[in-house]
């Protein structure tokens, strides 16, 4: 992983992470056991749904910017068909609160995307390769 993807993923991890923990501890105090487990188990979702993305383009970034660009467009499909199959394997279940498990994810996602843009934009990052330049 490129030091900067590890910088990014620090930004956006540690902010999610207490976040969630938030998310597990009013759902524990509001809804009970099965709300705090609803919003651990959104916290998690959220965490290894955006990791997986960003070491996976991380890596293929190493190869060319197309299988970068592919990469981040195969792994939103794949995270969308992911969610989309919790949903349905999860809707009529009282294992945990859905309703806070839901919630936590809209949270954390939000929280995720906010500071992961906040870490790349306080990157002293070229956006232009000078070693592929024309006439260079």
């Amino acid at each position: 992983m490129h030091e900067h993807d590890a910088a990014i993923l620090r930004g956006a991890l540690l902010p999610t992470a207490v976040v969630g923990l938030l998310a597990v501890l009013v759902a524990g105090v509001v809804v009970g056991a099965k709300g705090a487990l609803g919003a651990l188990l959104g916290t998690l979702v959220v965490v290894v749904f955006f990791t997986v993305s960003l070491v996976a383009v991380s890596r293929a970034s190493r190869v060319s910017p197309y299988a970068a660009m592919n990469a981040a467009i195969l792994t939103y499909l794949v995270k969308i068909g992911v969610l989309f199959g919790l949903i349905v394997a999860f809707q009529d279940t009282t294992a945990f609160d859905t309703k806070t498990f839901g919630l936590t994810i809209i949270a954390c996602t939000l929280v995720w995307t906010a500071f992961e843009v906040r870490a790349f934009s306080r990157l002293k990052m070229l956006y232009v390769d000078p070693d592929n330049s024309p006439g260079g």
